[in-house]
């Protein structure tokens, strides 16, 4: 398997790599479970700080950073060891966050404080304070890493930041509580999920208008329901996963018709989503059933349910030896 995961790397021109794991943050157990790609088990279960939620590694895989949102800080650790090797100074409740195309600056959701909050990870001081809309949770920042994006829950808008200037530059309405952003197709759409209004609008990102709005409808689930949160995107660009919490599915999206495809059963609240190294591969983070459901992306079937700690909520890949 392994060796047929490889050459369809090479065919599509996508790094191969061995093996490698996901990461996932336990938010009421205070620890992540690694989960090994190849055995698709639990290897090792990680103490953190308080109510671990965002997951992020560093750009060569050599730090992983962390937001430990009840202990109001981001721990940086060695994902080798395991070991907390610093915190950072976060800002208050940190909830997402987004590292910069320079690896270097954290740009933190400060959900308690009504901030957005940028960190030197390499100087460990805080270099700004963005006032932005009350609840913010969703971070993007596009590849040119010249805008980043601030969603705000009770706002209901996505926040157009100028990562130069530290301003905001543009404030954009969405529907009712905006969770995750995401800047796709070379940074000319940002996608916005919106878990009450139960859609995922989709915006040009250079007029900053509306271009599309995403729907979803699952036979035997009521709308309300229906609460779409995390998502990502294949290498292609071609199609969207998108949780929809409570509903107990993903959807597949066509990202270039924006027609929801099929659905995907999952466990109970499914959050947020990590791809393995090749994309052979999706894990949705299940939070009411304290699980990870693994989903094979060519066939868009559930393969397997692994059992983690309690609310899971966020995943990150970190990829084997090359």
């Amino acid at each position: 398997m392994t060796r047929c995961l490889t050459a369809l790397c090479l065919i599509l021109g996508l790094p191969a790599f061995a093996g490698g794991e996901i990461w996932v943050t336990n938010e009421k157990d205070d620890t992540i479970s690694v989960i090994d790609i190849d055995s698709l088990e639990v290897t090792r279960t990680i103490p953190t700080g308080e109510r671990p939620r965002g997951i992020t590694f560093s750009h060569d895989y050599s730090r992983v950073y962390i937001c430990a949102s009840d202990s109001d800080t981001v721990q940086v650790m060695d994902p080798e060891t395991g070991e907390i090797l610093h915190d950072l100074p976060s800002g208050e409740d940190p909830e997402q966050f987004v590292l910069h195309p320079d690896d270097r600056h954290l740009w933190i959701a400060n959900e308690d404080d009504a901030v957005t909050t940028v960190v030197d990870t390499e100087s460990r001081t805080v270099i700004a304070q963005i006032n932005v809309g009350i609840e913010p949770e969703g971070m993007a920042v596009n590849e040119a890493g010249s805008i980043v994006i601030t969603t705000s829950e009770t706002t209901n808008m996505a926040h157009w930041i100028d990562t130069a200037t530290h301003e905001i530059i543009a404030n954009t309405l969405v529907d009712s509580r905006p969770r995750h952003a995401e800047f796709v197709k070379d940074d000319t759409e940002l996608w916005v999920s919106s878990e009450i209004g139960g859609t995922v609008t989709v915006f040009g990102t250079e007029s900053q208008e509306e271009r599309a709005k995403i729907t979803f409808e699952i036979q035997g689930v009521h709308p309300d329901r229906i609460q779409p949160v995390g998502f990502e995107f294949t290498p292609d660009g071609k199609t969207a996963f998108v949780a929809l919490g409570p509903a107990n599915h993903v959807a597949v999206v066509n990202a270039e018709t924006y027609e929801v495809e099929e659905y995907i059963l999952t466990g109970r609240r499914v959050w947020h989503m990590a791809f393995s190294p090749d994309h052979a591969q999706l894990f949705t983070t299940n939070g009411v059933s304290g699980d990870v459901t693994v989903i094979d992306v060519a066939s868009r079937k559930p393969l397997k349910s692994i059992k983690v700690g309690r609310f899971p909520w966020g995943a990150a890949m970190r990829p084997g030896a090359s």
